[in-house]
């Protein structure tokens, strides 16, 4: 019997090895399992999922799982983005919504996301509970899904997009977006974000065009995360249409891409930046802002000008909406593209964070590269590099040894202040650098980051690690 386990964006798997029907129903019947514990059946459960291989099959897998146990399920007439199933939770005040994802992992990859309560990520002592039921499962049971459907225990959701859409809307300058008439690239990666996005952009009045709309299980031969190199067409349509800004989404919109209309890729980092500078300078609002250990620093001289703090937390998005909540910070966010807003949904939304960035530009009347050299201007400069690194599997426990056992560290050219073990191995330079070691939570590999003033301080940091690990 295959093992399941939850990473930090929930279980992925490679489709025909452990991504199968038979462990899509297990998971479905281990959260069963969680609710019927707890006399948690008063809800029902929403179900969706994105638009890769097997998304919409896993959805009903899922479906007859949980109306076989009891539980009523609304299922998605249609492929949509995780903040709208994470939103509708939140919304409806439901005890579990599963959306079939596995994000921007790689097209032979599926998974599953749970989201609690509050329309929250699952926590790691929720998915932990799960991964323990699943290995102690016999017979998974399962209803007809033609039966299910007829008798009311499966249904689908009449218009799901209306209060996430009106929600977002709600939260948007619409009258500085009608007034600038924007003209935007959007590329949704062949993903599930489509929609929502072209449904804002239109109320505002903006004009937006799009590429890699359509469905395709390959995601056109590259993975679905925006990344400077994967984001070169988008990059190259923005200038030759002469676009005011392009915009892309992974797989389930969830991660957020820009392109200055120079054809610049502005970084999730500044991303995060700009809106967090754009909330407080701009809006008037005031709090703290929240990052994760492999998140820029930037943030924290940013909050730290306005008299307010940035909170550093464990690398998981579930730790960046706690500490918003803990702290009411104003945003959170980390730098593999995913950002959250004091007010809005507890988990990462690249459709109400892409509003807001061109909500952005239309009330400061400047191009981002405009704004961040501007930034650079007042705060320094910032360059953060990584590097994933692959590994024979039988060598992982001895590098996490060596870092997080034995604690060893390279010798690095610059004096270290501390060392952080909370999420891998995080290393603090006196002269306002830092590197990263960790485990990826989603993938089989070691990722390793670092930033420094210049790009080659931050490469050496990340080459340091590299020779002393023998990768």
């Amino acid at each position: 019997m295959d093992t399941i386990r939850f990473g930090t964006g929930g279980w992925r798997a490679v489709i025909g090895e452990d991504f199968t029907c038979g462990n899509v129903r297990r998971v479905a019947a281990a959260s069963l399992a969680y609710l019927l514990e707890r006399g948690l059946t008063d809800k029902p459960v929403i179900v969706g999922y994105d638009r890769r291989f097997l998304s919409e099959d896993a959805a009903k897998w899922v479906a007859e799982v949980f109306a076989a146990g009891g539980v009523k399920v609304l299922l998605l007439p249609r492929s949509a983005p995780t903040p709208l199933i994470m939103h509708t939770v939140k919304d409806q005040g439901l005890h579990l919504g599963v959306e079939i994802t596995a994000s921007h992992n790689p097209s032979n990859y599926n998974g599953i996301k749970l989201i609690v309560e509050e329309g929250r990520d699952a926590p790691v002592e929720v998915t932990e509970e799960i991964e323990q039921k699943t290995d102690a499962l016999g017979k998974v049971a399962f209803a007809d899904f033609g039966e299910a459907e007829r008798d009311g225990r499966i249904s689908y959701i009449k218009n799901p997009f209306n209060r996430f859409l009106d929600d977002i809307i709600a939260l948007l300058d619409m009258n500085a977006l009608r007034e600038r008439g924007l003209r935007v690239l959007f590329d949704s990666m062949h993903g599930s974000g489509t929609y929502p996005l072209m449904v804002i952009f239109h109320t505002a009045r903006c004009t937006i065009d799009t590429i890699h709309v359509n469905k395709d299980a390959y995601f056109g031969g590259v993975m679905p995360a925006p990344s400077e190199n994967s984001l070169v067409p988008l990059r190259d349509a923005v200038i030759k249409g002469g676009y005011d800004l392009g915009i892309a989404m992974d797989g389930d919109g969830d991660r957020l891409g820009i392109i200055d209309p120079s054809g610049r890729y502005v970084t999730p980092n500044e991303i995060l930046c700009m809106l967090y500078q754009y909330l407080v300078k701009y809006k008037g609002w005031r709090g703290p802002a929240v990052r994760n250990l492999a998140t820029t620093h930037l943030l924290d001289k940013i909050a730290a000008s306005f008299g307010e703090r940035c909170y550093e937390v464990p690398v998981g998005f579930k730790y960046i909406s706690a500490k918003i909540d803990e702290v009411d910070a104003v945003l959170g966010g980390e730098s593999s593209g995913g950002l959250t807003v004091r007010g809005h949904i507890h988990g990462k939304d690249s459709i109400y964070a892409a509003s807001l960035f061109a909500e952005m530009i239309s009330v400061i009347g400047k191009t981002p590269g405009e704004i961040l050299r501007e930034m650079e201007k007042q705060y320094g400069r910032f360059v953060m590099v990584e590097d994933n690194l692959r590994f024979a599997p039988e060598r992982k426990s001895a590098i996490e040894n060596v870092l997080t056992v034995e604690k060893r560290l390279p010798d690095f050219a610059e004096k270290v202040e501390r060392v952080n073990y909370v999420d891998g191995c995080k290393v603090y330079f006196e002269n306002g650098g830092w590197v990263i070691c960790r485990f990826s939570g989603t993938e089989p590999l070691l990722r390793i980051f670092a930033e420094s003033d210049t790009r080659a301080s931050a490469l050496g940091y990340i080459a340091a690690f590299k020779s002393f690990l023998g990768l």
